[in-house]
C-alpha cells in the first residue's frame, strides 16, 4: 500500500519538477501538498473517526465550525471586533455543547431507573459504569 502512495507521488512530483524560475514559491509549495494530500486520500482512503461522545451531532460540528472559523478571523485580523465575535461563539458553542451533554445523561439516568425499577440487572450494571464514567 505504501509502494502506491510513493509511485502516486513520483509520477505526480513529474510535472512539478519542470517549473520555471519565475513561479511564486508558495505557490509551488502549495501544489506540491495537494499532491501529497491526494495521493495519501486515493491510495491509502479516508479515516474513519470513532465517535467518543454518543451526543455530540451534527448541530454540534457545525457550531464547532463555526467557532473554528471565529478564531482563524480572529489570528488573521485580533481586532477589538473579532475578540468580542469569538468570545460571543465560543460562549455559545460552549452552552450548546454543555445542554447536549447534560439532556444526555438526563436520558442515561431515565434509562438507569426504568431498569432498576424492573429488576433488570445486567442493564442496570452496564449503563450504571457508563453514566459513572462520562459523569467525571
Amino acid at each position: 500500500m505504501i509502494w502506491r502512495l510513493g509511485n502516486s507521488v513520483r509520477w505526480r512530483f513529474a510535472a512539478v519538477e519542470n517549473l520555471s524560475d519565475g513561479e511564486d514559491i508558495k505557490m509551488v509549495w502549495l501544489n506540491i501538498k495537494e499532491i501529497i494530500k491526494t495521493s495519501a486520500k486515493e491510495s491509502l482512503g479516508l479515516h474513519e473517526l470513532k465517535q467518543h461522545k454518543p451526543w455530540f451531532d451534527e448541530e454540534c460540528l457545525g457550531f464547532l465550525d463555526q467557532r473554528k472559523q471565529a478564531k482563524m478571523q480572529w489570528a488573521r485580523d485580533p481586532s477589538q471586533n473579532n475578540v468580542d465575535n469569538l468570545n460571543n461563539v465560543t460562549r455559545e458553542a460552549s452552552r450548546h455543547f454543555r445542554n447536549k451533554k447534560k439532556a444526555y445523561l438526563k436520558a442515561k439516568i431515565k434509562e438507569l431507573e426504568t431498569n432498576s425499577k424492573i429488576k433488570n440487572s445486567r442493564d442496570f450494571k452496564t449503563l450504571r459504569k457508563v453514566t459513572s464514567l462520562e459523569l467525571i
